[in-house]
């Protein structure tokens, strides 16, 4: 038991795991990539021009700008959210569960942790095709042009770790599909909410603004919507430090719970 939740070993053998993921993906790669962007454009195009059509052209809420321009902003922070939990949840559980992809991996000279970091990679760079497609509507839409908004694409990624890292201990726990939409149902929908992707945290009760302060969607948001609007991001240092230490925390327990699971 002790032994399950030792340190991860990282190698670059899961750079093995991480390719073989994308020569998968690359055969449907085209249908997931509008599946991926429908839901999201959705959000940003009805609510953007629809609920913003009602609002004045420019508030200080809003940072100076459109509501459209606002959410389009936090709209790339969900949208890679939401790719890297579905990837590292229904994805992962498929190759682990059903396909028992992972127990033929390792048969071979690889490790489980190396099945497990290659998976957290595979998520985070899926998720940040995601969020980048979003980044170049916005960008062709004339929403941003900032040449900060480059610095993004590391913070998108970096975004994508961060909620593949929890999902991957949610798959390691889950006995079906079914058990994902408590995950969904009560963390993420939430968190959409309540982490400024719709309207600023300022609006929120007290104790909400509080709440979200934890939340690691809030810290990606309060990176990548001033990098879009040409500003530099308000303590970023502690923004990207709460990422990274939710990404180690968490893969290293996805880690020992799947060692738990298929090795013990």
């Amino acid at each position: 038991m002790t032994a399950n939740f030792a340190p991860p070993i990282l190698s670059w053998r899961a750079i093995a795991v991480w390719r073989r993921n994308l020569l998968v993906w690359r055969k449907r790669s085209i249908p997931t990539i509008l599946g991926n962007l429908a839901d999201p454009m959705i959000y940003m195009f009805g609510l953007g021009y629809g609920l913003g059509g009602l609002l004045p052209a420019a508030l200080p809420a809003f940072g100076g700008g459109s509501y459209i321009a606002f959410l389009a902003t936090g709209t790339v922070c969900a949208s890679t959210m939401n790719t890297a939990s579905f990837e590292a949840l229904y994805a992962a559980f498929s190759r682990m569960h059903d396909q028992k992809t992972w127990e033929g991996i390792i048969n071979a000279p690889m490790a489980l942790d190396d099945v497990v970091f290659g998976e957290l990679l595979w998520a985070a760079a899926k998720a940040s095709l995601s969020g980048i497609a979003i980044l170049i509507v916005i960008w062709a839409l004339g929403l941003t042009s900032s040449p900060l908004a480059l610095w993004a694409i590391p913070v998108i990624f970096l975004t994508g770790l961060a909620f593949a890292a929890p999902g991957l201990i949610f798959t390691a726990l889950a006995p079906s599909y079914d058990f994902f939409m408590y995950y969904f149902t009560l963390f993420i929908t939430p968190m959409t909410f309540l982490s400024g992707v719709f309207f600023p945290l300022d609006r929120l009760p007290e104790g909400m603004q509080m709440l979200s302060q934890v939340l690691p969607l809030t810290h990606a948001v309060a990176l990548i919507r001033p990098l879009l609007f040409g500003q530099v991001p308000e303590l970023p240092l502690l923004h990207v430090g709460v990422l990274i230490v939710i990404t180690v925390f968490c893969h290293w327990i996805a880690v020992a719970l799947t060692r738990r699971r298929l090795l013990s």
